[in-house]
C-alpha cells in the first residue's frame, strides 16, 4: 500500500506545481516560482519510489490520468475556466481508463 500512498503524494504535488505555473508569471514571482520547484521535485521523487514497485507504464499513467483530471478541475474551480461537454466526456473517459488499468491490469500491484 505504500507504493499507492507514494503515487498519491507525486500525483498532488504535481497538481500544486502545475496549478502554480500562472501564477508564478513566468517564474518572474517568487512564492509562486517556488512551489512549481518544490512541487515538482516533490513529484518526481515521489514518483520514483513509486516505480520501485508499479511498473514504470502503469503508474505514469495513473499519474498523468489523474493529474490531467486534476489540474482541469482546478483551473475550472479556482481560475474560472469552463469545461465543455466534450472536455468533460474526454476527462470521464481518462478516468474510466485509470479505474480499467487498477481495476483489471495484471501488472498493477496490489
Amino acid at each position: 500500500m505504500q507504493q499507492w500512498f507514494f503515487l498519491f503524494v507525486a500525483i498532488v504535488s504535481e497538481v500544486i506545481a502545475t496549478s502554480c505555473l500562472k501564477a508564478s508569471e513566468g517564474f518572474t514571482r517568487l512564492w509562486p516560482s517556488l512551489a512549481v520547484v518544490v512541487g515538482y521535485l516533490l513529484a518526481f521523487y515521489f514518483l520514483s519510489l513509486t516505480l520501485k514497485t508499479i511498473p514504470v507504464g502503469v503508474a505514469y499513467a495513473i499519474w498523468s490520468g489523474v493529474g490531467v483530471v486534476l489540474i482541469a478541475l482546478s483551473g475550472w474551480f479556482f481560475l474560472g475556466q469552463s469545461l465543455d461537454k466534450p472536455a468533460i466526456i474526454g476527462l470521464a473517459l481518462i478516468v474510466l481508463g485509470v479505474v480499467v488499468i487498477n481495476a483489471f491490469s495484471r501488472t498493477v500491484s496490489h
